[in-house]
């Protein structure tokens, strides 16, 4: 794919071509409580992704199930980087050719220069199906763990795969 731009690609082919099980249509979502209230019955893992930037300038995109509160300092630290903190919008399009709210293991496909480097959460990987946006926030696409793993490898890069459950932060607890 090189010499292409992130515009030239078609959100619904770039993983149809790894058997994609289903993409559905919905409106625009940008957070997970949008996607949880409009997503109904659909099987699989529901995953969000992060985009993530270290305190050296390096890049992150962390993958994990949509229910993970993953505390930052404790994942930098499992994966031996510098503190990070999130990513900014230019920085995302620029490397990753989507918009904030369209994060995605997909976008994978437009870091030509390898510069963001993908972690995945295990237990994720367990599930049959995994749901992930396919570049756009209006459309939810299923796709197997294995598929998946072919994409990324697709793409050149080598996912870090951590077990994340002990890196969870204690949810917040409103004063009473």
């Amino acid at each position: 794919m090189p010499g292409h731009a992130a515009a030239d690609l078609d959100p619904g082919r770039v993983v149809c071509a790894f058997r994609c099980a289903r993409t559905y249509s919905h409106p625009p979502v940008f957070t997970v409580a949008e996607a949880t209230a409009l997503r109904g019955r659909l099987p699989g893992g529901h995953c969000k992704s992060l985009f993530l930037k270290d305190k050296k300038g390096g890049f992150w995109l962390a993958v994990m199930l949509e229910e993970r509160r993953i505390d930052l300092k404790e994942l930098a630290a499992r994966l031996t980087a510098p503190r990070f903190s999130f990513g900014g919008a230019a920085d995302l399009h620029r490397l990753l050719g989507v918009r904030p709210g369209s994060v995605t293991p997909f976008a994978l496909l437009n870091d030509f220069e390898h510069r963001v480097t993908p972690v995945l959460d295990a237990a994720m990987l367990q599930y049959d199906l995994l749901n992930y946006h396919p570049l756009e926030n209006d459309r939810t696409t299923a796709i197997s763990a294995a598929d998946l793993l072919r994409l990324i490898d697709a793409s050149g890069q080598v996912p870090r795969i951590l077990d994340m459950v002990d890196l969870e932060r204690e949810p917040d607890i409103p004063e009473s």
